[in-house]
């Protein structure tokens, strides 16, 4: 019978039992890759990242059932977000190279795991951290000035928490599709269907000729080969089949590469929640963006009305003779511009949802009308029609409220 593992002791990638303490010992892919450049030899193609993944296998901490891995995605952003913010305080031009660098690197990260195809909790760890250390730097910093009521700090403190709690539920069963091979698997509901007159139906899930030859291509994360459509039955009626995942896909249906799951009424992969948002969590992801928004603004203004005071927050946000006189306003003055970026980007995310929820149209559904020229961009191009589920705006609104409710599980001939 083989020991169980001591606190220090981990089983490694390659199923071996190791220790902390040799951590650093017998990397093959780290000796080879210095020895490369010892020698000013380029290195192969993937060196980097077998060292990479080499090393996150090993970045353990000691635990009582054996050694923890940690992911190493969290570690950035607790010790450079702090580190920087606290630098850019020191000084005017410090502060603009730090706010103007940190989000093109953050574009720059997003891009790289998006090509590369893989999930990360860099940006769900950049987005809790930047909350909770903008909160302490509120407390520490502003509050003790006295320009700030008990009231207001409660009202931003509720605000956190319901946004906190909003998030939580996000973060949820975004509306996966069972199994086929799972226990207890259900028949797939009815969703939504367009317009036009839909026939045929199999086991519950009812096809949708115009808009199967889309949902069965790469949108939204669907590689190539992730997904066909079978030939079309004697009733005329196409199933949108997803081969990866070997099931029969509801109308509005997608597959996530990252999640590895179809989910229902996709609208896209969040990297900001790491998860899918569907038809199960949907009006939960609308509702921590607005929390946030509405307690971010909030914040701003307290910390502005205290750092620049007799000033209106938005003449105050460009215009603040002082701020950086000592060091406590000057990082509270640069926390209120990082979280004025974040705030105006998040805003943007939310103004492009509640667009899409006005028209009836998903994330998903308007790369794929887009790519196939099928539908017609409107308001300057922020949002997509694609025609086929758009029934006005109160129809539409009524809809989405509805998600997930039972009323959805109905008929297609109730629902069209």
């Amino acid at each position: 019978m083989e020991e169980p593992l001591c606190c220090c002791e981990y089983v490694d990638r390659n199923g071996q039992r190791s220790h902390l303490v040799t951590c650093l010992c017998d990397c093959e892919e780290l000796d080879h890759g210095c020895d490369r450049w010892l020698r000013c030899r380029p290195l192969p193609p993937g060196a980097l990242r077998a060292v990479a993944d080499a090393l996150a296998d090993r970045a353990r901490v000691p635990w009582f059932a054996g050694a923890l891995k940690i992911n190493v995605s969290l570690v950035p952003p607790l010790l450079l977000l702090p580190v920087l913010l606290r630098v850019a305080a020191l000084h005017l031009l410090l502060a603009l190279l730090v706010l103007t660098s940190l989000p093109a690197l953050v574009l720059w990260y997003y891009y790289l795991t998006h090509r590369r195809k893989e999930r990360t909790l860099f940006f769900l760890s950049l987005g809790l951290f930047s909350l909770g250390y903008m909160y302490y730097v509120f407390l520490q910093e502003v509050v003790p000035q006295g320009r700030v009521e008990p009231s207001q700090v409660l009202i931003l403190t509720c605000g956190l928490v319901l946004m906190l709690a909003a998030l939580s539920r996000a973060k949820k069963d975004p509306g996966y599709l069972p199994s086929p091979t799972g226990k207890g698997t259900a028949p797939c509901q009815a969703m939504d269907l367009p317009s036009k007159k839909v026939t045929g139906s199999s086991n519950g899930l009812h096809g949708v000729a115009s808009l199967g030859a889309a949902s069965g291509r790469a949108a939204n994360g669907e590689a190539r080969g992730h997904s066909r459509l079978p030939a079309e039955e004697p009733d005329g009626t196409r199933k949108d089949w997803c081969a990866r995942c070997q099931l029969v896909r509801p109308a509005r249906a997608g597959h996530c590469r990252l999640c590895g799951r179809c989910v229902r009424r996709l609208d896209h992969h969040c990297v900001w929640i790491n998860s899918c948002v569907g038809e199960q969590n949907h009006q939960a992801f609308i509702l921590a963006l607005s929390l946030f928004l509405l307690t971010s603004v909030y914040g701003i203004t307290l910390t502005l009305g205290t750092v620049c005071r007799g000033r209106m927050p938005l003449v105050a946000l460009f215009y603040c003779p002082g701020a950086y006189s000592d060091y406590s306003s000057a990082l509270s003055f640069t926390c209120v511009w990082y979280c004025a970026i974040v705030t105006a980007g998040m805003g943007y995310i939310l103004l492009i949802q509640l667009l899409n929820i006005s028209y009836n149209v998903t994330e998903r559904e308007a790369r794929l009308a887009l790519r196939d020229n099928t539908g017609r961009r409107l308001l300057g191009g922020l949002v997509v029609d694609t025609g086929h589920y758009n029934r006005g705006f109160l129809c539409n609104w009524s809809h989405f409220l509805s998600l997930g409710s039972p009323a959805l599980q109905r008929s297609a001939e109730d629902i069209v």
